[in-house]
Order: structure tokens, then C-alpha cells, then sequence
């Protein structure tokens, strides 16, 4: 006669495994709120700010005040030489210039490293990664002799021309990552469909590459929205000037600096920035989740 074991259920007590993590995600979710009200208190007081009036700006640390005005919006499009109208638009044309440029030099160069064979690729890719390691004021100099030389001084074309030529090597890198993840199955069915290099970078590689383009676009975008010591050295006209530089105008050693208008322009110079992560949010955090992952 075979025995049968029997095994016991262990009880359980209806609704309190329930409240336990109910609890402990009320309590998560408080620190998460706490820690997101820390890290965004400097935003929101320097929205506050560019409401108030000049003699309150510095009065307190808190996010609200008595008096609200929006004249600082409006002085402070008009102030300088140019209104911001100008220089949004100079931003503008030098940032998505940029953009083009990292996606068409950098998707072609990491493409050809990823996928191609040819004498002295691994040490020509470590150099070119080795670059990373390289402070950028080395290069300030001989490049702004070399820019000079050109003719390109009070021109756009050193801050743009530069992004078609590939020499943004953390943008090579990361799509190189990712298009070595891409099967190469795809890249054989496209050859017997008669493609070339082009063709298969063009139809295979660039629509499975969104994530990485994505990031790609995303991060050039900051940087260069942002940059200001690229235009302080190269745009020496007022009416080429960039947001950044046109925000420092507000500031005066004497100590006569308008930071209400500060305040209110740099609002609106990080809508465009906060706008386009908010578009292209989804495909930036795919990118870098999947980017060199097996």
C-alpha cells in the first residue's frame, strides 16, 4: 500500500499581504513626490521669479508672492539690440542644422564600423573613441585658427559645419552599438533583393535604428541649444547672437542687472528643450535602455 504525502497549505489572512504593500507603496510613491519636489524646486522658483517685479525677485526663497506681473515677458523680448524673436530664430537654424548633420554623418560613419570590413577598422574605431578622453580645450585653439583661416569668423558654419564632418564620437559610438545588435539575417535577404550598402543602410538600418536616432537627435539638441562658448568665440555680431548669449546681456558687472527679464527669458529659452524631450521622450529612453545590450 503506497502512502500519499500530503502537503499543507499554509493560511492566509485575507487582506493583510494587500494593505502591506498598499502601505509601502503610499510610502515609495511620498519619498518619490518629496525627492521630485527637491530636484524641481529651482524650476519652479525661477518661473515664480520671472513673475515678480525687479526690487522682489531675491526677497524670499518661496514660490509665491503679492505682486504678479508680466512685464518682465515683455521688456525683456524687446531688450538688446535684437529682440528674441532673432534670437530664437538664430538658435533655431543653428541647432536643427546641427541635428541633420550628427544624423547624417554619424548614422553613416557608425554604419560603416558596424557592418563593413576594412584594413585597420578596430584601430581607427579606438582612436575615434579614444577622442572622447580628449579635453575640448585642446583643440579650442588650433581649431579657432583654423576656423579664422577659413573666413568663418561671425559665420554659423563653425558651429554647424563640423556636425556633417562625424567628429561627435559619443553619438558614433552609441549607434555603432546598436546596429551591431540588428541581425545580419535582415542585411542578406536585402543583397538578394538586389541592394547595395546604401540600400541596406537606407531600408534596413536607419528605420530600425529610431531609438538610437532618436537619442542621437535628442542630445544634440541640448547641446547645442545650449552651447555658449562656441557662439561667444565665433559670432561677434550682435544680430547672429544665440539665446545663451543673448541671456548674458542681461547681466552687468556694474550691478545693474535686469533678472526679472533674465529670469522670464530663460523660462521661455527651456520650453524648447522641455517640449521636445516630451516628444521624443519614448524613443531616447529606448535608445539608451537597448543600446548595447546582448
Amino acid at each position: 500500500m503506497t502512502s500519499v504525502k500530503t502537503h499543507t497549505i499554509p493560511r492566509i489572512y485575507p487582506g493583510t499581504p494587500v494593505k502591506n504593500t498598499f502601505v509601502r507603496a503610499i510610502i515609495r510613491h511620498a519619498l518619490l513626490i518629496c525627492v521630485l519636489f527637491v530636484l524641481l524646486y529651482p524650476l519652479l522658483w525661477l518661473l515664480g521669479a520671472s513673475f515678480r517685479p525687479n526690487n522682489e525677485v531675491f526677497n524670499g526663497l518661496g514660490l509665491f508672492s503679492e505682486n504678479y506681473t508680466i512685464q518682465n515677458y515683455i521688456d525683456g523680448w524687446g531688450a538688446g539690440s535684437a529682440s528674441f524673436t532673432r534670437y530664437f530664430g538664430n538658435s533655431l537654424l543653428v541647432t536643427v542644422v546641427s541635428i541633420l548633420g550628427n544624423l547624417f554623418s554619424c548614422s553613416l560613419t557608425a554604419y560603416a564600423f558596424a557592418r563593413l570590413n576594412f584594413p585597420f577598422k578596430n584601430a581607427l574605431f579606438a582612436i575615434l573613441i579614444g577622442t572622447m578622453l580628449l579635453p575640448m580645450h585642446v583643440t579650442l585653439v588650433p581649431q579657432y585658427i583654423l576656423f579664422n583661416k577659413l573666413g568663418w569668423i561671425n559665420t554659423y558654419f563653425p558651429l554647424t559645419i563640423p556636425h556633417w564632418l562625424g567628429v561627435d564620437a559619443f553619438f558614433i559610438f552609441l549607434m555603432v552599438q546598436f546596429i551591431r545588435n540588428l541581425p545580419r539575417e535582415l542585411d542578406e535577404s536585402a543583397r538578394l533583393d538586389g541592394c547595395g550598402h546604401f540600400g541596406i543602410f537606407l531600408r534596413i538600418v536607419m528605420p530600425l535604428s529610431l531609438p538610437a536616432i532618436g537619442t542621437t537627435a535628442m542630445f544634440t539638441f541640448i547641446w547645442t541649444w545650449n552651447d555658449f562658448l562656441g557662439p561667444l568665440l565665433y559670432l561677434n555680431r550682435s544680430d547672429m547672437q544665440t539665446v545663451p548669449l543673448a541671456l548674458n546681456a542681461f547681466l552687468d558687472s556694474t550691478g545693474q542687472s535686469s533678472y526679472g527679464e533674465l529670469f522670464a527669458m530663460s523660462v521661455l529659452s527651456l520650453a524648447p528643450i522641455v517640449g521636445f524631450f516630451i516628444v521624443s521622450q519614448r524613443l531616447l529612453i529606448e535608445g539608451i535602455a537597448t543600446t548595447g545590450m546582448k
